[in-house]
């Protein structure tokens, strides 16, 4: 994370030793609420390899139990911070009192992630969209029938890379839910698979489910590599006539594009308030995929219940955090009684909710949109 870059506002305070100079030169964007984003070392160590870069004055500002703390180094030589959603802007602030934290949201870079079905589609109907994403949200005044196709074809992708790379059979026109990221406990990965009897029985009431995981776990994260040795266990066990279930392996840059793009609905389960922002519901936004999650980092701003997707578990409130057994029973719910009869029995107010999510999240969860705020707020303020 971003306090990797902190040592650089040593370099410049020596060679004024003058906090002012060096404020006027620096801004901060803190990315997450994690604490390991926010490296602490030793203070012994620390002066023993920094020597009279660490000037003793400073100290009291940039230390923590007796520990350098590299987020309190950037945000104490910096005239700008940001957080990265607002509620991560709330958050943070909470950290970190006694600074002025603002919040910029995070963006996609549009050309990136829209698929070349979507491509074509948007050059059609709203032409300059390359150079100004806002133009997405004309998005409306794009035929159903035709956002279908193009999202039919990017899912016809998708499962075929999917049956060339595994033996599990998927097909094109079953209810696909895609879940790939970082591997980690607090992004529960497993949550739609704690209770695979309960999985079952709403696919066999309300229309087949195919699942298809990807991602890594951090090298040294027993616990995220741990989960997904039980999403690999659970695929052995959970495959049959309703639920077709896969986890991806060598997970990249390639085969987020095509997950993105081709499944029906992008999941997402981060325990509140631990999510800074997300991005992947965003790249899913921008190729008319709905989001289904809990109400933390951007989808707080993006969501709108049965319009853009569906949220998890309790409402946002300033306090709330996650209940793993109250957001499963919720999860189960909706995808039970709203999401699946919604695909299966009511199409053409499912691809509305699809039109919804380009011309709401795609047209505003993008870089052109995030650089223009960091320009005008943070860089050039």
């Amino acid at each position: 994370n971003e306090g990797h870059a902190s040592l650089l506002t040593l370099e410049l305070y020596n060679k004024t030793r003058n906090v002012d100079y060096v404020r006027k030169q620096c801004v901060f964007t803190t990315h997450t609420p994690v604490p390991a984003g926010h490296d602490q070392f030793d203070l012994t160590l620390a002066r023993s390899l920094l020597g009279s870069m660490l000037p003793e004055e400073i100290i009291p500002n940039i230390t923590f139990e007796n520990r350098l703390n590299m987020t309190k180094l950037g945000l104490f030589f910096s005239h700008y911070i940001n957080g990265v959603a607002k509620k991560h802007g709330e958050v943070s602030r909470e950290m970190f009192p006694g600074y002025s934290i603002d919040s910029i949201t995070n963006g996609v870079h549009s050309l990136t992630w829209v698929s070349e079905p979507f491509k074509k589609l948007f050059d059609r109907y709203m032409p300059g969209w390359r150079f100004d994403p806002y133009i997405l949200r004309s998005a409306f005044s794009i035929p159903k029938k035709e956002i279908w196709q193009a999202h039919m074809e990017a899912k016809k992708r998708l499962i075929d890379f999917v049956n060339e790379k595994t033996n599990v059979g998927m097909v094109y026109d079953a209810f696909t839910i895609g879940f790939a990221r970082r591997q980690t406990a607090y992004k529960r990965p497993d949550l739609l698979i704690s209770d695979p009897n309960r999985l079952v029985g709403i696919a066999r009431e309300k229309g087949s489910l195919q699942i298809i995981y990807a991602g890594k776990a951090h090298p040294k994260d027993t616990i995220g590599k741990e989960i997904i040795r039980k999403i690999v266990e659970t695929q052995r066990e959970l495959n049959n006539d309703f639920v077709k279930m896969v986890f991806l392996e060598n997970y990249d840059i390639r085969m987020a594009q095509l997950l993105v793009a081709g499944v029906d609905l992008w999941l997402n389960t981060p325990r509140r308030p631990m999510e800074a922002s997300g991005t992947s519901g965003m790249k899913a936004a921008h190729n008319g995929v709905p989001q289904f999650s809990t109400l933390d980092g951007w989808w707080i701003e993006g969501h709108i219940e049965n319009i853009t997707g569906w949220s998890i578990g309790a409402k946002h409130k300033e306090d709330s955090e996650s209940d793993d057994d109250a957001d499963r029973e919720d999860l189960y719910s909706k995808l039970e009684n709203k999401i699946l009869p919604k695909f299966y029995g009511d199409r053409d107010n499912w691809i509305r909710t699809m039109r919804s999510c380009i011309a709401i999240n795609a047209s505003f969860f993008n870089t052109q949109r995030m650089v223009e705020q960091y320009v005008l707020n943070a860089y050039f303020m």
